[in-house]
């Protein structure tokens, strides 16, 4: 088997099921109880929250846990809208996010809050100068990821940082699940970052589990009213077990992180040029600025999701565009924005690569790639 779909999902770490499965049967106390088994959990639990701050650089009281990327992109972005309305209600966001995003923010329309939509350039990189004279008096918040999880551009945090220097007062937040322990943290976790994203099991944690930072002074409306768990910002008892096991496969990740980033780079290039090579294939994710793991392409006439399923049945496994939207049929949002004509989008494929995958694989796919391609050749009807 060829897993090449880690965008989607992740294999969990042997390590981090280990230290899941070990928290789960040894410290099943309630981080919140007062007796002995509480306080060991509770320390446990801190424990957890101070390496995944000290990988990041940022203090421990700046990461709060959540069940994952969809979460704590409806809680920030949420949150931010109820407790900064009273200052204003205009929202900015980029046209290539997340659906996590992009649905939160369009329920707020239903709410009274106006949305821009930054558009992209052909290459799918936001127009920072679009977001420069987007700002107005009412902006409370602006909303850009690291790295699109369908073509993989790296979006301009730093020059978006730069732009939001003037207005402090408005929340700057970045969705980084596909950019944390991809690309080095210095390229999105800027100082004028406000609050970013992430999920485990995109980095090989479990599923159901994932953090946010939430840079110290910052606030929002909490979301989920209880018993007060998270410093009074998120209630609900954690998932201790999760959490020990996301900051274990994060501390993996991160371990020689910057090799294993070239290595997967290095697999990107072999399969782009060999792709390059052939006719008939439309490369929608370029070499500069962008992450290291993503390729989007298409081979044009054959939907995405005809090669999918062929593919498949090689025992290969790569996705059309985002998980999240490949099962509703749909051309793929950032190739709308990006302008790229319709036949050309109902034909992407995209390829997510990891530090386990290897050359290998990389010529493995490539012959049967060909040989699909010629199959898919002498079934096409001539233009």
């Amino acid at each position: 088997m060829i897993y090449f779909d880690n965008s989607a999902t992740t294999v969990i770490h042997p390590l981090a099921l280990d230290a899941y499965v070990k928290t789960s049967q040894r410290i099943f106390g309630n981080p919140s109880s007062l007796h002995r088994l509480g306080v060991q959990a509770n320390r446990l639990l801190q424990q957890a929250r101070q390496q995944i701050a000290d990988l990041l650089a940022v203090q421990s009281s700046e990461i709060v846990f959540t069940s994952g990327g969809t979460e704590g992109n409806n809680w920030i972005i949420k949150g931010t809208a109820y407790e900064k309305q009273g200052y204003g209600k205009h929202i900015i966001l980029s046209a290539i996010e997340h659906p996590s995003v992009s649905n939160t923010v369009e329920q707020l329309k239903s709410q009274g809050f106006s949305v821009t939509v930054l558009p992209v350039d052909q290459a799918g990189f936001v127009q920072v100068e679009a977001l420069r004279q987007a700002i107005c008096k009412e902006t409370i918040l602006v909303s850009v990821m690291a790295v699109n999880n369908e073509i993989g551009s790296m979006q301009p945090i730093q020059a978006i940082s730069e732009v939001l220097a003037d207005y402090p007062k408005i929340h700057f937040h970045v969705d980084a699940v596909q950019a944390i322990g991809q690309v080095p943290t210095s390229a999105w976790l800027t100082d004028r970052v406000d609050f970013a994203t992430f999920s485990a099991h995109k980095f090989h944690g479990p599923r159901g589990i994932g953090f946010i930072y939430w840079k110290q002074g910052r606030k929002l409306a909490s979301l989920l009213a209880g018993g007060g768990q998270e410093n009074n910002q998120r209630s609900g008892t954690e998932n201790l077990p999760a959490i020990v096991a996301m900051a274990k496969a994060l501390r993996l990740k991160f371990d020689q992180a910057q090799s294993k980033q070239q290595h997967v780079q290095a697999l990107r290039l072999a399969l782009m040029q060999a792709l390059k090579d052939n006719p008939g294939i439309q490369l929608f994710s370029g070499e500069e600025n962008f992450a290291p793991h993503i390729l989007c392409f298409a081979l044009v006439g054959i939907r995405g999701e005809v090669l999918v399923h062929a593919l498949e049945e090689k025992e290969i496994f790569i996705s059309t565009t985002s998980a999240c939207s490949s099962r509703k049929h749909l051309a793929s949002s950032t190739l709308h924005a990006m302008k790229v004509p319709n036949i050309e989008a109902t034909s992407a494929v995209r390829i997510s690569l990891d530090e386990s995958n290897t050359m290998a694989e990389v010529e493995q796919f490539m012959i049967v790639f060909r040989q699909l391609q010629e199959k898919f050749a002498k079934i096409q009807p001539n233009e």
